[in-house]
């Protein structure tokens, strides 16, 4: 459950040059990069880049004949209007990154991954099997920066043809961004005119003939003009070619002729042969990026220099790109404005914790080897710890990062299935996944992975996408363990990715037995069979007496019914298996699943279990959750544009399974961490209709001792806080609360009718929010308990402006909350504004007598107050008696409890006493507790000495020695 990307690919299209247009969410996925685009990008001064490891800033114009060629005016400003164009282009934003803030810019934020020269014997090796290893750069073959890309080679020679390689997730289209960038900004002298191309959208117009100036004008039009002197340019041009695995290219003149007319209408393929042969404009200068497989279909006769392009091999990288990313001064502000901005302190201990655990726990370093991967983990992160955008949920942060990676992605474009590469990846890495989480494992030997990776292989084509696959995606799911006690077994990247794959090989059907396999295509075959042969033997048998064999054949059309009901029962298995995941009884004391997955990207303070211990049981509790969020319709139109579409029908047939599973489940009593994950399953399920019907057996929401996050309570206002029904309880102890979490959870507050906020440190200003709740029209709290709470007298000023106007508070508890004598006093002066109150506990609060007097004789007038708790305050011996009087002269007034003992008799009260103090033994001053308890404890020997009655002093030796256990805790003196 743990960790990200680095950027996404940018949106290329036909209109680029045109009239921009406005970015939408909805722009087709599959003409495009993966760029929604957003933001003005003005070329005008230069802004300021922070670059690192590396830069395309300061290469200089290469020596030789070449110097400015496009000197005159409109040749000038047309290069401005392009510069402009690309720079307004590639400085947009995908929704995935505006969650960062509304001042965030990828480009003040790159963090270059290295980049290792190779050369053609290094890439005729052959790969090893599973293609997971990955070293640092050999130390003959130094690394390399965007700026030496084009430097002469080893001998001297000019290059002119670069090609980048590297597996998804890398960061190939991070760097051509860059470039890009660069390029606009005046940072790259080298090149007077650049012109990038996205394969991908070369590959869409199919063999529709084009010359090269016609695709460049049609893309970008200030160029226009200009086209004419593209061939006079010389090594000053630099073409970018990004994805070249889209296209499918051949070098054999008997497939690919000859062409060095840049006007000659030929097919795009076609066109980027003749300039990789260099025999169309062969001065030009060309950058390639691809995936590994397709490196051969370049012969590397026309490639000057090949580079592997690494990841953040080095810690300090990955560390370097998280300061930035999570640093962001307006990180924590929401979409909508809500919530509270993460303080820089906040943030640089957020950082601190990463970095501490990158250092000490490899597995996670290893991960982020990719800067897809550290981007997951600012996203997660950003997700725990900041104020969350409406809708957003974790499954929507998975599967946004598997769009940014995957999108319009095909496993091998030469093959004619034209097969999603996210799709088989859903199939091979699902089912090992899946197999891992039913068996409870998440290390996998070599044998596991190649059963699921050949499972069902038998053409020649299905072993090429395997190889495909192998060399350019299976790093991205699968990582060497580096952990003690698991070396030679492998890992997925990111534990939660595990659960994520397989709750998506479920959801998509993936998940088949023989049986089911061969019985749906017998049941299809015979359904359709069926359905002809019994009209045509209906006619017959008007004619012939053969009226058996149409209700023979009548029965077959049963078969598809008896194969749904099948299929049914399999949904139900996996239901049930989902639920009982989510309900194991081993789970009950362990950590929420959001802190499980906040503690495994940070780490967890204190020492590590040794590796020799015995292995603890390998939890799953996020794999229900990702099923859930997979079912939600967000979530299956992401899917649906990376090529695993689930069904409506199969949609509604598995939350139907699942909500019968949970009705019969759901109604037990959990504990407080388990019904945040029962809750947070239906936050990310996102649907309210399914979730009001399971929870409306929900009576008490017990959260006591859970730390209430921005995102918890969320979660909790956005499941409960549309339910009709009311909440006999709600239980927030000890949380962690802040006013804005009470804003937040306002909607549950409303349905409550106990609210329990005791021990969450909530000041007075968290009391203006507790003053609007009890005005308002639709509370129907009768109990109130905010004792351990610093409200002090500013809080309780405010509190009682919501006791005036409040009708339904019968019972308020403001046990040590430091209000003093003058909270008291105010509490007496305003009491009478309230008529419904029956018990006022204002316990341990420091008050002295005039002000304790004063509340009691106010009480004693009240008309509704039955009962009020004086004990613990700083009262004399005098002033105790004038109150136990004072509670006893008048019939039918509130009865005042301030000792264990009224009279000689023990108090009905005292066991209330000794609980609340047992309680909070921990929490409260033990200094200021035992001097409390020696002056009752005096107060018990002195009454059990002056009566006779031998009952009496019994219960009176019974407290004294519940008193004195209590001394001996805080180590007083117990007898």
């Amino acid at each position: 459950m743990r960790w990200s990307r680095p950027l996404p690919r940018a949106f290329w299209g036909p209109g680029l040059g045109r009239a921009l247009q406005p970015s939408d969410e909805r722009i087709p996925f599959l003409i495009h990069w993966n760029w929604a685009l957003k933001g003005e990008c003005p070329l005008g001064p230069p802004r300021a880049f922070l670059r690192h490891h590396g830069s395309s800033v300061g290469s200089g114009p290469p020596s030789g004949r070449h110097k400015q060629l496009f000197w005159s005016t409109s040749a000038t400003e047309a290069i401005q209007r392009h510069r402009r164009n690309l720079a307004e282009w590639f400085s947009r934003l995908p929704r995935e990154e505006r969650q960062f803030g509304p001042t965030f810019a990828l480009d003040t934020v790159h963090v270059d991954p290295v980049i290792r020269e190779c050369t053609p014997d290094e890439l005729l090796r052959p790969p090893s099997v599973l293609a997971l290893e990955h070293q640092l750069p050999p130390a003959r073959l130094p690394t390399l920066a965007l700026s030496q890309l084009f430097d002469p080679d080893a001998c001297g020679r000019r290059v002119q043809t670069v090609v980048l390689y590297g597996t998804v997730g890398t960061g190939k289209s991070t760097l051509v961004r860059k470039m890009v960038l660069d390029w606009c900004y005046g940072r790259l002298p080298a090149f007077e005119l650049l012109i990038p191309f996205s394969c991908e959208d070369l590959s869409s117009l199919g063999p529709a003939p084009a010359s090269l100036c016609q695709l460049v004008a049609q893309r970008y039009v200030p160029l226009k003009e200009i086209l004419p002197l593209m061939a006079a340019t010389g090594s000053r041009l630099l073409f970018v070619l990004h994805g070249l695995e889209h296209l499918n290219l051949d070098f054999r003149l008997a497939g690919t002729g000859l062409c060095s007319n840049p006007e000659q209408p030929e097919v795009p393929a076609a066109i980027i042969v003749n300039l990789l042969r260099k025999y169309m404009l062969p001065e030009a200068s060309i950058l390639v990026t691809t995936r590994p497989s397709a490196i051969g279909r370049i012969p590397s006769k026309y490639v000057g220099r090949y580079g592997e392009i690494c990841g953040f091999s080095d810690t300090n990288l990955q560390k370097l790109y998280f300061q930035l990313r999570l640093n962001q001064p307006d990180c924590g502000h929401s979409a909508g404005g809500a919530g509270v901005s993460a303080t820089p302190a906040q943030r640089d201990n957020l950082v601190e914790m990463l970095s501490r655990n990158l250092e000490g726990h490899h597995q996670i370093a290893a991960a982020c080897f990719l800067p897809s991967y550290c981007w997951l983990v600012c996203a997660t992160l950003h997700f725990l710890h900041a104020p969350t955008p409406a809708g957003q949920t974790l499954t929507s942060i998975y599967t946004s990062f598997l769009r940014l990676n995957f999108s319009g992605e095909m496993l091998d474009s030469t093959d004619p299935s034209k097969l999603s590469l996210m799709a088989y990846a859903a199939r091979t890495m699902g089912k090992l996944a899946y197999e891992g989480v039913s068996s409870r494992k998440t290390y996998f030997s070599e044998e596991d992975v190649h059963g699921c990776l050949e499972a069902g292989i038998r053409t020649e084509e299905e072993f090429q996408l395997l190889h495909v696959f192998r060399r350019d995606a299976l790093r991205f799911f699968l990582a060497p363990c580096v952990e003690p006690g698991h070396l030679g077994t492998f890992v997925f990247t990111v534990p939660a990715m595990q659960e994520y794959l397989a709750a998506l090989y479920i959801v998509l059907g993936l998940r088949k037995t023989t049986l089911q396999q061969v019985g749906k295509e017998l049941a299809e075959f015979v359904g359709r069979v069926g359905e002809d042969v019994s009209l045509v033997l209906g006619i017959v048998a008007k004619l012939l007496p053969l009226r058996a064999l149409p209700l023979l054949f009548n029965l077959l059309k049963v078969v598809p019914r008896v194969f749904g009901r099948m299929v049914g029962k399999s949904r139900e298995a996996v239901a049930q298996a989902m639920v009982l995941e989510m309900f194991r009884e081993e789970d009950y004391y362990n950590d929420d699943v959001l802190d499980q997955m906040g503690a495994s990207i940070l780490g967890v303070e204190g020492p590590r279990r040794h590796p020799d211990e015995p292995p603890e049981d390998e939890v799953f509790e996020l794999f229900p959750m990702f099923m859930g969020g997979l079912l939600s319709a967000h979530n299956r139109a992401v899917l649906a544009q990376l090529g695993c579409p689930i069904k409506n029908l199969d949609a509604l047939e598995n939350a139907q399974a699942i909500k019968k599973k949970l009705g019969k489940l759901g109604r037990q009593v959990l504990p407080p961490s388990e019904l945040l994950d029962h809750l947070f399953f239906h936050y990310e399920f996102q649907n309210q209709r399914f979730s009001a019907e399971v929870l409306s057996s929900l009576r008490q929401l017990n959260l006591a001792g859970v730390r209430m996050t921005p995102l918890k309570c969320t979660v909790v206002a956005t499941v409960l806080g549309s339910g009709r029904h009311a909440l006999d309880e709600v239980n927030l102890a000890s949380c962690q609360l802040d006013p804005a979490g009470i804003r937040t959870l306002m909607p549950v507050f409303l349905r409550a009718r106990k609210l329990g906020l005791q021990l969450n440190s909530l000041g007075p200003e968290a009391c203006r929010d507790l003053r609007d709740l009890l005005l308002h029209d639709q509370c129907q709290i009768t109990t109130l308990r905010l004792s351990n709470n610093p409200l002090t007298a500013a809080g309780v000023a405010l509190l009682v402006e919501g006791l005036a106007g409040n009708t339904s508070l019968t019972h308020l508890s403001l046990l040590h909350t430091g209000l003093g004598d003058e909270g008291l006093v105010l509490l007496a002066a305003q009491l009478e504004r309230n008529q419904q109150l029956q018990e006022l506990n204002v316990a341990y609060n420091g008050a002295g007598d005039t002000a304790a007097l004063a509340l009691a004789k106010a009480a004693r007038e009240h008309p509704s107050l039955e009962l009020l708790h004086l004990y613990f305050n700083e009262l004399s011996s005098e002033g105790r008696q004038v109150l136990r009087d004072l509670g006893s002269t008048a019939e039918g007034s509130a009865r005042v409890v301030v000792s264990l003992t009224e009279g000689t008799a023990v108090s009905e009260y005292s066991s209330v006493i000794l609980n609340e103090v047992q309680r909070n033994l921990s929490s409260w001053d033990r200094g200021r507790v035992q001097r409390h308890l020696e002056l009752l404890l005096r107060d018990l020997e002195d009454n059990r000495g002056a009566t006779l009655n031998p009952w009496r002093k019994a219960q009176l030796l019974r407290v004294e020695g519940e008193v004195r256990a209590l001394l001996e805790q805080l180590g007083g003196p117990g007898s």
